[in-house]
């Protein structure tokens, strides 16, 4: 009797990591082979071109098509888990000022790295073609208020061939609308307990349908970056070898030296936090989906950082779609100063201004997917940047954001922390145990820490924000 052996693949070639970086390399190797072939970019383009292109642009399309059911279900069954917690409309107010404050901290870091590594600077591509506008605070404003239930938007172009029309979301009105609706379910009671059953339901579904999109970002990468080394050959991408440098700097600035102060301002333990929050940053970089890392993160800031469960089930999954220090704060702010020098527009101290507001009000936008396209559209269109740098700055998505996701979920565990902290309700006993080999706190100490009793927040005196 033959043998028969079954194949299977080496482990290194089966990591999400690895995979990414030879897709990385692939999609470099395809680029200057279409390079090779000639043609031009937009006008004829070689069919190798036109074959990256389209993966490229459809991955794309596969993520934000996934962004509006994802804010909608997540941020009505995080408000519903309020129903739980003890001094609820406290705990929440206190939560989203939190998000604020490091968002701020985050996104000025991203603003002062951007005016003094200029990593645009160089690269003289002309505005020609770009799609550009002039931002302003009105707009932005106005634009938050649903002008429809859905949040839809309209939009007609007259060309050669006729009137196009073509209809998109608008993902901060959906964050309103959401919220609105949240809030109802959480007033109404009793009778709006089937219709959050069947959100928490739809949640679960779209997180698994999220993560088989993300187990095709090698495929993406390969059409994006193929894509750029084409289109804007290999002298312009060496600006964004240095955009890439400036962010990973600013990334650790906010989660080595921000996130620490915090900590330790509010008279917690900095290893502690580092070693707790671990597991959930090292799923996050390799994942680069803050939703796809929630349930490890929830995870780690029940048991490594001992937040009440009732509270972290709120704060975890609303900081998924709307805490992103990374995708909303750092990388926007740097990323519009990036593109700005790149095409040689020049920012004036009201449209830095603007990048702030965006930054800390708009985060929403990134909505917890791989990658912060909605955001970077957001903050270019608001500022009045070309367009145009939206795909540029796809080709090396896959390479920032990894880290930009790790610090995500960092913030999103730090928040509730601090904000339990302040409140009397961390239970400093798990905070402060031994991590396991696993990376986590002794299932045994948590189940005896959950049955003590933990005060209320309503029983203790304010500590501020």
């Amino acid at each position: 009797m033959a043998n028969t052996r079954t194949f299977r693949f080496p482990s290194w070639a089966a990591s999400f990591g690895n995979q990414i970086i030879a897709s990385l390399l692939i999609g470099i190797g395809l680029g200057f082979a279409a390079t090779a072939l000639g043609g031009d970019a937009k006008n004829n383009p070689n069919w190798l071109m036109a074959t990256l292109d389209a993966i490229g642009t459809s991955y794309v399309t596969l993520l934000k098509a996934a962004v509006i059911p994802l804010v909608f279900t997540a941020v009505v069954a995080s408000i519903s888990n309020l129903s739980q917690v003890t001094n609820a409309a406290r705990l929440a107010v206190k939560t989203l000022i939190w998000f604020a404050i490091t968002a701020f901290f985050a996104v000025s870091i991203g603003i002062v790295l951007g005016l003094l590594v200029q990593p645009g600077v160089g690269a003289e591509v002309s505005t020609s073609g770009s799609t550009s506008t002039r931002g302003s605070w009105t707009a932005f404003l106005t634009g938050i208020i649903p002008s429809n239930f859905l949040g839809l938007e309209v939009t007609t172009k007259t060309t050669d061939s006729g009137i196009t029309s073509s209809v998109s979301f608008n993902v901060l009105q959906m964050l309103v609308i959401s919220g609105a609706i949240g809030i109802a379910a959480l007033k109404v009671g009793d009778a709006a307990k089937p219709f959050i059953d069947i959100v928490k339901s739809a949640l679960a579904i779209i997180q698994k349908v999220l993560w088989w999109i993300i187990r095709l970002a090698p495929l993406g990468t390969i059409g994006l970056i193929g894509h750029a080394v084409y289109a804007y050959g290999w002298t312009s991408m060496g600006s964004l070898v240095k955009f890439i440098a400036a962010l990973y700097a600013g990334l650790l600035l906010v989660f080595l030296v921000v996130y620490p102060l915090i900590v330790k301002f509010n008279g917690l333990s900095v290893k502690q936090y580092f070693s707790g929050v671990w597991p959930a940053v090292q799923l996050g970089f390799v994942s680069r989906s803050s939703m796809g890392t929630m349930p490890i993160t929830e995870a780690v800031t029940e048991r490594n950082l001992g937040v009440p469960r009732a509270y972290a089930s709120f704060a975890v999954p609303l900081g998924s779609t709307t805490k992103m220090d990374g995708c909303a704060s750092v990388y926007p702010a740097l990323a519009a100063i990036f593109v700005a020098q790149f095409y040689g527009v020049h920012l004036d101290i009201s449209q830095y201004l603007l990048i702030i507001l965006v930054s800390v009000l708009g985060s929403a936008a990134t909505a917890g997917t791989t990658g912060a396209i909605v955001m970077l559209t957001l903050t270019l269109s608001t500022v009045g940047l070309p367009l145009d740098g939206v795909g540029l700055l796809l080709a090396i998505d896959p390479i920032i954001d990894m880290g930009r996701t790790a610090l995500n979920v960092a913030g999103q565990a730090l928040v509730p922390a601090i904000v339990s902290k302040r409140e009397g309700i961390l239970n400093e006993q798990l905070y402060n145990a031994p991590r396991g080999a696993d990376g986590f706190v002794d299932q045994a100490l948590v189940d005896t820490a959950h049955t003590e009793p933990v005060p209320s927040a309503a029983s203790q005196q304010p500590t501020g924000a």
